[in-house]
């Protein structure tokens, strides 16, 4: 069964931070060729130093006492979305200090934001390619499963986002009765659940396809609609009503 795909990778949307002329110095690196976003006034563009290693990145920002760190941490993580999903705790074992740790989370944080384009409570729904723009940045950095309802009113318009579950490295435990007594209680009419993958591969497991059974029999009962559930990977999904999996 085809997944969804739009290509989406993880990327910083910012300049690097200029370093003073002694840290520059001591990065010991060649002056980036810099190019400027169309449409800036000559001059007042934010640079983009597109010829600089993931390790010179990691250290502008960082500074340069933590070059080697970033040498190392551009080995170990393939790229950029790896980072992302490493714990604080991993990165204070690579050798970061507390305040770099932080600024390299909020960084992740920011670039995860810019990636995403909000399915705001309010907003009707149009269809699963709302639900995997609004998810994809979150859930597809994560090492573990997130199981999350998407509430909705009787027109589809959004109500609120639920994390029902978070589950061990492979699979997460739903129970029908966690996630309908917050349909309940917000007065939900319909409902789309989501859960990401962290293989990457958003194929429907067995066990995705038999809790999606159960939850529909559930929400039929009732008398709430579930209208989807869709499996999110990295940058691809499923959806279970798109790609033949409603039966």
């Amino acid at each position: 069964m085809d997944s969804h795909s739009d290509g989406h990778q993880l990327s910083l949307p910012f300049g690097t931070i200029a370093p003073r002329v002694a840290e520059h110095a001591a990065l010991d690196v060649p002056e980036p060729r810099i190019i400027r976003r169309g449409g800036w006034p000559t001059g007042s563009a934010p640079p983009l130093p597109i010829d600089l290693t993931d390790a010179q990145l990691l250290t502008r920002l960082l500074g340069p006492a933590t070059s080697l760190v970033c040498e190392r941490l551009a080995t170990i993580y393939e790229s950029f979305r790896h980072l992302a999903g490493a714990k604080p705790s991993e990165l204070r074992d690579h050798g970061l200090k507390p305040a770099a740790i932080e600024r390299l989370c909020i960084v992740f944080e920011i670039a995860k934001r810019f990636g995403e384009h909000e399915f705001k409570p309010g907003v009707p729904l149009r269809g699963s390619q709302d639900i995997y723009a609004h998810f994809r940045e979150h859930l597809a950095a994560e090492v573990c499963e997130y199981f999350y309802a998407v509430l909705l009113d009787n027109k589809h318009r959004k109500l609120r986002d639920i994390v029902v579950s978070q589950g061990s490295l492979t699979a997460s435990i739903v129970h029908p009765r966690d996630v309908f007594a917050h349909v309940v209680r917000f007065s939900a009419a319909a409902v789309i659940f989501v859960h990401n993958h962290p293989s990457g591969d958003p194929t429907p497991s067995q066990e995705d396809i038999d809790i999606t059974r159960r939850l529909r029999e559930v929400g039929d009962l009732v008398g709430v609609r579930v209208l989807d559930h869709i499996v999110i990977g990295k940058g691809r999904y499923v959806s279970f009503v798109d790609d033949g999996y409603w039966s």
